[in-house]
């Protein structure tokens, strides 16, 4: 099956033995296709992967540290071919990635965002708030991932709002006016996690705001929220007691892989939409773990053309706890993040916010 063929289909709906050996065989034409157009890719496989052939599963596909786009411009076209620049979260004085895309792979990362989002939103653009400011949108051509996030899903909503003001004050009076217009029909809401939580969700708790009719999706770090005894089963509860918001879907997504990212299925577990998936391996050997086993994310994905960014191991831990268990109607492998590994930097664009907030 080409990309194409995996993103056109409905997702979640092939068997992982199936998707596997799909996938697979892109990934190896992508991995020759930066081989041969990044130089510091293909000796970066030839030292850690003393210059591994081609992959016969998705284990074996040789991947680069995420922290690699932070030290290196990591780039397969030429330079004038770049269309943007996404850079990482980071507080101050942190290095952020850089990860350079070019206009087919902008597009291929917006189309596959929105075959994911379809699964929850259906086919119409909804109302819809957004948790942020509109302060964050500025240079059109080079965005933080915050805004990156946030523009990428916008695209889902019309008649949007933002909620916070420059200030994050929430802007009280502008909300209720949408939702006395909108609020007796679907509507979308989007923000970070913990920007849901302390500048929305904690200000609007007592008020009896009816959600009831919205959708909320929402992505980012669960660092700060957990250290106040707030873990996603506590969020969604919270939630929807204060204003009968039940519809929450969670993401888990990095910029250095921007489009693929793995939406909660209402089981609360997180799946691989059909051009990704995630490999567990042992935060020792490196080697893959079976279900069940905690150990360091992998994540892969068919959408990076224009920068080596289709297999990654990331500094999360987690934990796969089913293939193709279809509990909530989706196939493949059903995961679950577990935290991050021990003294690597703050990632999440709402705890690198938190954290930034604090300091100041």
């Amino acid at each position: 099956m080409t990309l194409g063929e995996l993103m056109e289909a409905p997702q979640y709906s092939f068997r992982h033995e199936q998707k596997e050996a799909a996938i697979v065989e892109q990934l190896n034409i992508l991995t020759e296709r930066h081989r041969t157009a990044c130089s510091e890719y293909a000796r970066l496989v030839e030292v850690l992967h003393h210059g591994r052939g081609r992959a016969s599963s998705l284990d074996e596909v040789p991947y680069v540290p995420v922290g690699l786009f932070k030290t290196h411009a990591l780039r397969s076209i030429p330079e004038q071919q770049v269309f943007k620049t996404l850079t990482s979260s980071g507080t101050t004085g942190q290095q952020v990635s850089r990860i350079f895309l070019d206009r087919e792979t902008a597009s291929l990362q917006s189309a596959a965002l929105s075959r994911i989002m379809m699964h929850v939103l259906g086919t119409e653009r909804l109302p819809m708030l957004l948790i942020d400011t509109d302060a964050l949108i500025k240079d059109r051509k080079s965005f933080s991932a915050r805004g990156a996030g946030v523009l990428g899903m916008m695209t889902f909503g019309r008649n949007h709002l933002y909620v916070l003001d420059q200030e994050m004050n929430l802007k009280l009076e502008e909300l209720k006016s949408f939702l006395q217009r909108f609020g007796g029909q679907p509507f979308l809401m989007f923000g970070f996690t913990y920007m849901a939580w302390a500048y929305f969700y904690d200000r609007i708790r007592e008020l009896g705001l009816d959600l009831s009719q919205g959708i909320l999706i929402h992505s980012g770090g669960w660092k700060k929220l957990q250290e106040t005894a707030v873990d996603n089963a506590e969020f969604r509860a919270s939630f929807k007691r204060a204003t009968g918001l039940a519809r929450i879907y969670n993401f888990y997504g990095m910029v250095e892989q921007v489009g693929s990212v793995f939406l909660e299925g209402e089981d609360g577990l997180l799946y691989p939409p059909n051009f990704a998936d995630v490999v567990i391996r042992d935060p020792e050997s490196l080697e893959p773990v079976p279900v069940g086993g905690r150990g360091v994310i992998e994540v892969l994905s068919l959408l990076p053309l224009s920068y080596p960014g289709h297999a990654i191991l990331t500094e999360d831990l987690g934990v796969i706890e089913h293939i193709d268990g279809n509990t909530c109607g989706r196939l493949g492998k059903a995961f679950r993040v577990l935290g991050r590994l021990p003294k690597s930097e703050l990632r999440g664009c709402s705890d690198t916010h938190a954290s930034e907030a604090a300091a100041r």
